[in-house]
């Protein structure tokens, strides 16, 4: 991408909140339930999309706003896809409980596989490519080797379903998010574990009652957020103990049960999410307070995700279906 190019050798500068739409792109017949930038500098133009209408799009959200490629190898909804770090591969995951990962340029599956139950969370290992962990519907988390098609280790969590998938820095631990909720707490409801063993280091790290549909991680410091249905975000150490810091929680938006997923700005200053009122929220990291809100869409808006290059690009998507590009 040309818009891309002047950017690549510079450091990334101050994001800026996003104030006009660029591109609507409304392919897709279904909610999109996740999208997500190419990690690839060069070829960050392209951003992945899932949805409810069984597809993966891929497309050019920078430059022309057009549907580069539809993938259609999954039987029901698509909620969980991510780019590899290569950007030569797409691994997709769905209510059919099937596994796939989709060459990028010839729509082909490099692996297949049906798990044991329906997939909601994937996310590649940050320094072992070919290792991902798939999460679900089902009190098992799962490690995949590509290479071999096979399950490398599980991690037994008593709980009914995994919302979401965190790993921390060098990937030597992370955290799932689940819908376990008693009345009385919410243990359990963000768990923290040993990668390689397999091992729960912590399930008391968030006592409120409420699940927490999706979690981040800040680019800089060692923190981490967690999304949660009592409309609010907490902000948390991810270093142990795991602390929730007290003082600071961002709300304002809403949730109301949509999984409605947070990032920070690459350079750490912003918080943005996206609100089940359609609505683009954007926190000021330091003081959590919202420095603007961008009516953005008629449905929930499900997600909104800074470009990793160009310092203000904003990508979000809606339960109608709808992908819109701001600038």
């Amino acid at each position: 991408s040309e818009l891309i190019k002047p950017y690549l050798g510079s450091k990334y500068k101050l994001t800026e909140v996003p104030k006009s739409l660029i591109f609507y792109m409304s392919k897709h017949s279904g909610p999109v339930n996740e999208i997500e930038w190419c990690p690839v500098r060069e070829q960050s133009h392209m951003l992945l999309s899932a949805s409810m209408d069984k597809t993966v799009k891929v497309w050019d959200a920078v430059d022309t706003g057009c549907c580069l490629r539809t993938y259609s190898c999954h039987s029901c909804a698509v909620r969980a896809a991510r780019w590899s770090s290569c950007g030569r591969r797409i691994l997709s995951g769905g209510f059919d409980s099937m596994l796939h990962l989709t060459d990028v340029e010839t729509g082909k599956q490099i692996f297949s596989s049906k798990n044991e139950f329906r997939i909601s969370a994937l996310k590649f290992h940050p320094a072992e490519s070919n290792i991902f962990i798939c999460g679900g519907f089902s009190p098992e988390v799962k490690a995949w080797d590509i290479r071999t098609s096979k399950v490398l280790r599980v991690y037994k969590a008593a709980v009914q379903q995994t919302l979401d998938i965190l790993f921390l820095p060098e990937g030597r631990e992370f955290l799932t998010s689940t819908d376990a909720v008693s009345r009385d707490s919410a243990d359990r409801t963000v768990i923290a574990w040993d990668f390689q063993s397999a091992a729960k280091i912590s399930n008391q790290i968030f006592h409120e009652r409420y699940t927490c549909p999706s979690l981040t991680l800040h680019p800089k410091e060692p923190v981490f957020v967690a999304q949660t249905n009592g409309n609010y975000m907490a902000l948390f150490s991810a270093q142990r103990p795991y602390r929730i810091n007290k003082k600071k929680r961002y709300e304002g938006h809403k949730v109301e049960g949509f999984a409605v997923g947070c990032e920070f700005s690459p350079d750490g200053t912003l918080l943005v999410t996206g609100s089940s009122d359609g609505k683009v929220f954007f926190y000021n990291y330091h003081t959590a307070r919202i420095i603007r809100t961008l009516s953005a869409h008629k449905e929930a808006c499900v997600s909104a995700i800074f470009h990793p290059v160009l310092p203000s690009l904003l990508a979000t998507c809606d339960w109608a279906g709808g992908i819109k590009i701001w600038q």
